[in-house]
């Protein structure tokens, strides 16, 4: 099969020809219909090799899967043949205290969580290997391709937004930092499940014109005005929510000083930024949280989200042999949305739509 593999240090991902895979006992083979790209990539990507702590290289890239069913080894029958799944990406160890609940993205075996497209090969190839079948989720009629980023993009920023839910209430602001894919769909899910003003900031006009086709009441171009800007959207008292999506030393320290008293700000973004917290640091009662990927069962309350049309997700549409190039893109901020291979479109061009086939 033809997959996409980080190979080489310091070297672009390349598309090469390895053995396609056979589901051992308890595991499920599913051949990929959709596979999303992400900053979390090209992150890895950037690592030097003394500090390289992923999995082994190569590496098939690729932590957002959508496919079907075709295989499953021995113990493995929930699913179907044929059937069309999602695949949730934060691989516990299925046993510690953690994973029992759910909460696999937080397993605290010794080994940690593995991913596929992080830890073991992923997505971006024409089929992918899931170690369980708990690890799996109905597509039903969704749209794969639409439907995709819902398994990081759309469950990492649910997970945000749902630990600050007494936040969002009828009188609140809540500010998204970052309008791109996840940010996007955080905008839709606090439209979705509260009451909350909504201001988005971004450096571009065309993701603050996203942010506002998708439910943003204001958008603030990012940069020395932005604070007072949104501070006067508050009438001076500070916002309730603070959802940064980079988590730049910039963007840390612009939620630090638009955050009002009994605010939280949660840090999503990997951009390394530090904020101090102390006594007169940050408004009293302010809480500041860093947060990664989400739980089995939010993923399935994004799912039913999306079934419910309260998400429509903004992609960009490429083949496996365009993957590279949309890692380019991606770095240099050149995706509205997100980024989707579709293995088995031949394209002459990356294209853009809009929540097609979401919730229909």
């Amino acid at each position: 099969m033809r997959a996409l593999q980080y190979r080489s240090f310091g070297a672009p991902p390349q598309v090469v020809d390895v053995p396609r895979p056979e589901p051992g006992p308890g595991q499920v083979l599913i051949r990929i219909t959709a596979a999303g790209i992400c900053h979390s990539d090209l992150h890895i990507m950037s690592v030097a090799e003394e500090h390289y702590r992923y999995g082994a290289l190569p590496l098939t890239l690729g932590h957002e899967a959508a496919g079907i069913v075709v295989a499953a080894g021995a113990g493995a029958n929930h699913f179907k043949t044929g059937t069309n799944v999602l695949v949730y990406g934060p691989w516990g160890c299925g046993v510690c205290r953690n994973c029992a609940a759910g909460q696999e993205n937080y397993c605290t075996d010794s080994t940690g969580v593995r991913p596929p497209g992080i830890a073991v090969d992923g997505a971006l190839a024409e089929y992918l290997l899931v170690d369980h079948e708990r690890h799996l989720i109905p597509l039903g009629d969704l749209d794969p391709i639409q439907a995709v980023a819902l398994t990081d993009a759309g469950l990492t920023s649910y997970h945000s937004v749902k630990t600050s839910i007494d936040r969002l209430g009828p009188g609140t602001i809540s500010v998204v930092i970052g309008a791109g894919g996840l940010g996007h769909l955080a905008i839709q899910i606090i439209r979705a499940v509260g009451a909350a003003t909504v201001v988005a900031v971004d450096v571009t006009s065309d993701k603050l014109a996203l942010a506002r086709s998708v439910g943003a009441d204001h958008t603030v171009t990012a940069g020395p005005g932005a604070a007072a800007e949104i501070l006067h959207l508050s009438r001076g008292r500070g916002v309730d929510a603070v959802f940064d999506f980079v988590g730049s030393e910039a963007t840390v320290e612009l939620a630090g000083r638009i955050a009002g008293t009994f605010s939280d700000i949660n840090v999503v973004g990997v951009g390394r930024g530090t904020l101090p917290v102390g006594y007169r640091r940050l408004p009293f009662e302010t809480s500041v949280r860093s947060s990664f990927w989400g739980s089995r069962s939010e993923l399935w309350e994004v799912v039913d989200l999306a079934h419910a049309g309260k998400l429509a997700v903004t992609v960009q549409t490429y083949t496996l042999d365009q993957a590279s190039a949309a890692y380019d893109q991606l770095a240099r901020g050149d995706i509205l949305g997100r980024a989707i291979v579709v293995p088995e479109i031949s394209i002459d061009r990356p294209g853009a739509s809009t929540g097609l086939g979401m919730g229909m």
